[in-house]
């Protein structure tokens, strides 16, 4: 096997670079690592499979990178995601074709906290009806909607999943002075739920208990319509639903039909399964019945964003495909596929080997 080249000589290609324009603090981020990678937006398959022939490294934002793109990276050693979801990656195909994926985990750990509190408040105190009123003129009407508002602390919040935004969650909803139960896969012990006061149950127990539900994991095969119409069923009918993880983990039918017989009292949704809100052809969807209902908060996706979050993603985001690239293991916190068998070995990183 011929030595891989240094990283001066590296092709690096930085995927969605329309849809997602190269800030300054990434082309600084770059430049301070000697690196200078080709922008590209390319929208078909058969496109991407051209632009990352040949490539060292990818650069992704949300592009989706199936199996049969990977398997056109006939030189990449590393895709490094400019955030912290790879469920539009084919991570087992990349893992098989010696393919490092790397991610920065934690970049918006309590942005997406704040987004999924705040989009609680919002529905729970009825902002958007109250706007909608007061826009008209019925000030009256503002005030009476406000009538249904229920007092936070004493309420219960069910966190499913109890990853690091979750527990960032906990503590917020704790500060209102609310119950917190939560659900996990894991059955490691944790010692997080004891001090934030989380009890640990069952979904379904979750579900029937919580007067507030917050989703907090990855969207895979088990979380796929998670929350489908029999889940919605178990929920109490004043419950309010945030999702700020990924869309396709809700039945959005399910949810619109749950709202509209009144067994769910609102939602809160910053993600959608059936809303492409990367794509301009797409948004805004004037057909969808999501949008547009006072019982429903939308927002575009955009729970991850901050100032702090984008400086974060890009220098983590810079720093794992250059850790690569010059041949040492990225920080293990941020290795998506941490047994996949680099096409060229990688050093431990000093403290991890």
């Amino acid at each position: 096997m011929t030595a891989p080249p240094p990283l001066v000589d590296c092709r690096i290609v930085r995927l969605n670079a329309e849809l997602f324009p190269v800030s300054r603090e990434e082309q600084e981020a770059c430049r301070q690592h000697g690196i200078d990678p080709v922008p590209i937006e390319a929208e078909t398959e058969s496109e991407l499979r051209e632009v990352v022939a040949g490539a060292d490294a990818v650069f992704a934002v949300s592009v989706k990178l199936p199996a049969p793109v990977i398997a056109a990276m006939d030189r990449c050693r590393v895709i490094s995601r400019m955030g912290a979801g790879t469920d539009r990656i084919d991570v087992r195909e990349a893992t098989r074709r010696g393919i490092v994926v790397t991610n920065v985990a934690e970049f918006c750990v309590e942005e997406q906290a704040d987004h999924a509190m705040a989009m609680l408040l919002a529905v729970e105190r009825q902002f958007k009806r109250m706007d909608r009123e007061m826009a008209a003129g019925h000030w009256t009407g503002a005030r009476e909607v406000s009538g249904r508002n229920h007092r936070l602390p004493g309420r219960t919040l069910g966190l499913v999943g109890f990853g690091r935004s979750a527990k960032a969650m906990a503590r917020r909803a704790r500060g209102f002075g609310m119950r917190l139960l939560a659900t996990r896969r894991s059955e490691v012990v944790d010692p997080e739920l004891e001090e934030l006061g989380v009890e640990l149950v069952s979904l379904d127990e979750l579900l029937a208990r919580s007067d507030y539900v917050s989703l907090h994991l990855p969207l895979t095969e088990a979380t796929y319509h998670l929350i489908d119409a029999e889940a919605l069923r178990k929920m109490k009918p004043e419950a309010i639903l945030i999702n700020t993880s990924r869309g396709a983990i809700v039945c959005e039918d399910a949810l619109v039909a749950a709202l509209e017989d009144r067994r769910l009292r609102g939602a809160g949704l910053d993600v959608f399964e059936q809303i492409n809100v990367h794509d301009p052809d797409e948004v805004p969807p004037r057909d969808s019945p999501l949008i547009g209902r006072d019982d429903i908060v939308v927002t575009p996706h955009v729970a991850a964003f901050s100032v702090e979050s984008r400086e974060d993603v890009t220098s983590g985001s810079v720093a794992n495909l250059v850790d690569v690239l010059e041949g040492r293991w990225p920080q293990s916190g941020n290795i998506v596929n941490p047994t996949v068998v680099p096409r060229w070995p990688l050093e431990p990183r000093p403290g991890e080997g």
